[in-house]
């Protein structure tokens, strides 16, 4: 018994209860009172054919400046420093920033007429994520949530849901829906899946202990049987099975060759793609990679090449590996932001909050490549055709990934909800 005590005992401890909130909703500390969603009539909107079965959504954390991405202005006084190039699709061009995504734009369905009145990030990150405003008495479900839901884990022994990033507060969480439709939140891609390995410990003597642990706690278990404590028990087992699971090598970049990782770049953001292809690969249904710094008040012509040169070396690799491995059909990758960036430059050189037009990508999942949907005037600072609300870019990615737009779902109060609100999905932009 003098290995019981070993300090990695209580890290991985952590993990089997960090696993709680993945797989089943029970804390380390006392049993969840969250309330549960039921399902509402369904008036038998049909499904799409060829749905996605994956998605990959990239979020740039702060409000990624439109002009000097997707929605160039050469010649207006507004377009700035930013120079404009020429794409592999004829009539489409972008910024000279993005030399990568511009080579694979036949892959991209760039949508123009993004609009929104939320300008603060808190705001706008939360109708975003869920398409509903943000309110003090209820948190909605993110796609990931609602894909989950609806169609279930892919993969029974790794998370159906996994967000990559360094603040976890802004992903779209499980929301009213019960805890273990929240995602896993992995703050370094590089460091793995922590505390998930038995170290210092023989096989037989952690098997001994669960079986001493089971042992223990029977007299309780039979005393209250309540699908809680069922459930709780129940994540011991789940936890102990990804443990010993081959697929836990998904979350393992180091068995990535150095030519694959340099692709992606040497970054968190760069290697948070990899990851989410490696676990889209073992069939998690739902990766959300977040990239921050886009608040750009201040030298948006200094800052905005550096952040740009990240995003566009990982989403070309992503893009182009997803296409070569023969996922990117049934993988949705989408690119969006809370909002834009002004048009009109300020006097730090910067651009301010503007949700009043900005740009996002969709590509593959039965997407049409190589298209741009909807305008801005001469400026981009309003949309002259085909408005699309955040509501309808969530249905469109719904749409894509064949969830039902019209289901209703209730949270604890008894308030119907839908995946996208009242959005409804873009139609021309699917192939």
């Amino acid at each position: 018994m003098k290995t019981a005590f070993k300090s990695d005992e209580w890290s991985r401890r952590r993990f089997m209860e960090g696993t709680a909130q993945t797989f089943l909703g029970v804390g380390a500390l006392g049993l969840t009172s969250r309330a549960r969603a039921v399902t509402g009539v369904n008036p038998g909107l049909a499904e799409r054919v060829g749905a996605a079965k994956h998605v990959i959504y990239l979020y740039m954390n702060g409000g990624m400046t439109h002009l000097d991405t997707f929605d160039t202005k050469p010649g207006h006084e507004n377009q700035g420093g930013t120079k404009t190039i020429d794409t592999n699709v004829d009539d489409i061009k972008i910024s000279s920033l993005l030399p990568s995504l511009a080579a694979q734009a036949d892959k991209l369905a760039i949508i123009r007429s993004l609009t929104s009145t939320a300008g603060a990030h808190d705001q706008g990150n939360y109708l975003m994520h869920t398409s509903y405003d943000q309110g003090a008495t209820i948190r909605h479900p993110g796609i990931g949530a609602w894909s989950l839901k609806f169609k279930g884990r892919l993969n029974p022994n790794l998370p159906g849901s996994v967000f990559i990033g360094g603040d976890s507060r802004i992903n779209g969480g499980g929301g009213f829906f019960e805890p273990q439709y929240d995602p896993l939140t992995i703050s370094d891609p590089q460091a793995g899946l922590k505390n998930s390995k038995l170290r210092g410990m023989k096989k037989e003597d952690f098997d001994q202990r669960l079986v001493l642990a089971s042992e223990f706690d029977a007299d309780f278990h039979a005393r209250y049987n309540v699908k809680q404590v069922r459930a709780y028990t129940q994540m011991y087992d789940d936890a102990v099975r990804i443990m010993q699971s081959r697929d836990l090598a998904a979350f393992d970049l180091s068995s990535e060759d150095k030519i694959t990782r340099e692709r992606y770049g040497d970054n968190a953001f760069g290697q948070g793609c990899l990851l989410a292809r490696r676990l889209i690969e073992h069939d998690v249904r739902a990766v959300e990679v977040s990239y921050g710094g886009w608040d750009m008040h201040n030298n948006v012509f200094v800052a905005a090449p550096e952040r740009c040169g990240v995003l566009d070396q990982a989403m070309g690799a992503l893009l182009s590996d997803l296409e070569r491995r023969g996922k990117l059909e049934d993988t949705l990758v989408v690119l969006t932001t809370e909002f834009g960036r002004t048009p009109r430059i300020n006097q730090n050189e910067g651009r301010d909050h503007y949700p009043k037009a900005f740009s996002s990508v969709l590509a593959g999942g039965g997407i049409k490549g190589g298209i741009t949907y909807g305008k801005t005037d001469e400026g981009a600072e309003n949309v002259i055709e085909n408005p699309v609300k955040i509501p309808d870019f969530n249905a469109t990615i719904a749409y894509a990934l064949g969830l039902p737009l019209d289901q209703v779902l209730y949270s604890p109060s008894k308030r119907p909800f839908t995946v996208a609100h009242k959005g409804k999905p873009v139609l021309d932009v699917f192939a």
